[in-house]
Formats: structure tokens, C-alpha cells, sequence
């Protein structure tokens, strides 16, 4: 129940917004100097208790380094859903060799739970164990929360891989479909 409660919180502050004043569109930003920014974003169906994972790592310039996406079977949640994206991304930035990362994800709680050194027993802690193990192996990662907005490529690539059932690995490029997004997002932003 704490972890329904907990997640019902987590939705709630993300969803609040000022009736008075618009939404920002907060554009994805680079990492600084020799850094990777990789973010993620976890698609879950709960009638079928399938989830994808989207990930995309950009360099200093906004240029696609990785463009990835997994589906999953038999996942509980879409809190579960999130953690394991999560921890594909650490696992990536091993198989890379990617020493320095940022690791960006619109999911609050999952985040908290990898900046935090204490042992998790919520329902995802098998999953969060396993980030704890294999994040030693970076000289320097930072979890950072973002925005939806911030996070676009990602919930593009993990919704779309939901939907169609399909998974990729692009090196140094973005699906079309993200592609196409991006440059609809550009098209409609204000000079």
C-alpha cells in the first residue's frame, strides 16, 4: 500500500501545474564537457503486463550517440517498468565504456531511489540492488530528474516499441519516427 500511496504522490506532483500561467517547453540540455547524458523513459501496457524500455544518449551538442529500445514481459507495474529502463541504461553505459554519465528519467521516485545509498525494499528493489552494483564500476554518475518535456526522445522510443512491439540499437543516430518528432517539436516552437 505504501507503494501505491508513494507512486499516487510521485503522479501528482509531476501532473500539478499553474492554471495561470503555460507550460514551458524545456528543451533537452548537453552534459558538460566529457560527459554522456543518457536518458530513459519505461512504456507499460497493464493488461498485458508488458513494458518497454526508450533510450537515448546525446553528446555536448545534442547529437545522437545511442538510440535503443527493449520490450519486456511479465513486469508487475509501470513503477517496475521505469526501474528496469533504468537499470538498462546503467548497463549500456558499462557495455560503452562510458566512465562519466548523466542519467536522466522522468520518473521522480526511480530516481530518488538510485541517488539514495540505502537498501530498497519497496517492490522494485531487486532492480534498484542491481543499479547500486553496477554504478561502482563509473568514476562519475549523476541521476537527475527531468521533465517529460526534457525526456521526449525517450518516451517516444519506449511508447512506439510498446505499441509495435519492436526493439532496436542505432549507434550515432534516432529512429525516423523520433525524427520526425523532433523536427514537428522545432516547427512549432516560437522564434
Amino acid at each position: 500500500m505504501i507503494f501505491v500511496n508513494n507512486y499516487i504522490t510521485e503522479l501528482n506532483v509531476i501532473e500539478k501545474r499553474n492554471p495561470s500561467k503555460p507550460q514551458e517547453l524545456i528543451k533537452w540540455s548537453g552534459p558538460p564537457g566529457s560527459m554522456v547524458k543518457i536518458n530513459f523513459d519505461g512504456a507499460y501496457d497493464g493488461c498485458h503486463y508488458k513494458s518497454a524500455s526508450g533510450i537515448v544518449s546525446k553528446n555536448a551538442e545534442g547529437f545522437a550517440i545511442l538510440s535503443y529500445s527493449e520490450t519486456q514481459k511479465e513486469v508487475p507495474s509501470a513503477f517496475a517498468a521505469e526501474a528496469l529502463a533504468c537499470r538498462k541504461v546503467v548497463q549500456i553505459g558499462i557495455e560503452m565504456q562510458w566512465l562519466e554519465i548523466i542519467i536522466g528519467g522522468d520518473s521522480l521516485a526511480i530516481i530518488k531511489k538510485c541517488q539514495s545509498k540505502s537498501q530498497d525494499r519497496s517492490q522494485i528493489g531487486v532492480y534498484i540492488h542491481d543499479i547500486h552494483k553496477i554504478i561502482d564500476k563509473f568514476n562519475n554518475i549523476v541521476f537527475k530528474y527531468t521533465l517529460r518535456s526534457e525526456n521526449g526522445f525517450a518516451h517516444i522510443r519506449a511508447t512506439e516499441s510498446l505499441k509495435k512491439t519492436e526493439e532496436f540499437y542505432l549507434l550515432k543516430n534516432v529512429s525516423a519516427y523520433a525524427e520526425k518528432q523532433k523536427i514537428a517539436n522545432w516547427m512549432r516552437e516560437p522564434d
